[in-house]
């Protein structure tokens, strides 16, 4: 299973930059045996100012089509790595060839596109910068294929 990660803006050269490298780098090692990956980085930017709306549109077109949707948003379902992991493995086993991970720019996502979404996944109550949300992605899909792989990443 594919996966992508749509994300409004661009992640710079620097810290957040090499950690989700690197996350990914893993991730792609680890969930190849396991269907999982490769994962790709699909950045949007809504250079004439179009708002939540626009940004929303760029997201859609981002995503490949018949990709299951998936938003981070605070509003949605929180999670533990385990059931993160067991979501990603059920998505796979369902037949999914794609998943489309979208992430919001600094205003959040659009109402329309979370309503339009298959899944919605939150990494807490508190609202997290959007250029490190795609970092904690990056490491929780790792975390989630070396769960399933069975590697001694996750020791909760």
């Amino acid at each position: 299973m594919r996966v992508q990660i749509c994300a409004v803006g661009r992640l710079r050269q620097g810290s957040e930059r090499v950690l989700y490298e690197d996350y990914l780098t893993r991730f792609e090692r680890t969930g190849r045996n396991l269907g999982l990956g490769p994962a790709e980085l699909i950045e949007v930017e809504d250079k004439k100012g179009g708002g939540m709306a626009a940004e929303a549109a760029l997201l859609s077109r981002a995503a490949s089509d018949g990709a299951l949707l998936c938003t981070l948003d605070e509003r949605g379902k929180v999670m533990s790595s385990p059931d993160f992991a067991k979501q990603l493995d059920g998505w796979r086993d369902q037949g999914r060839q794609d998943v489309a991970f979208l992430i919001g720019g600094a205003d959040g996502l659009d109402p329309g596109l979370r309503a339009k979404a298959d899944a919605s996944l939150s990494f807490g109550k508190m609202v997290w910068p959007h250029m490190l949300v795609r970092v904690m992605l990056a490491e929780q899909l790792y975390r989630a294929a070396s769960i399933l792989a069975g590697g001694p990443y996750h020791r909760a």
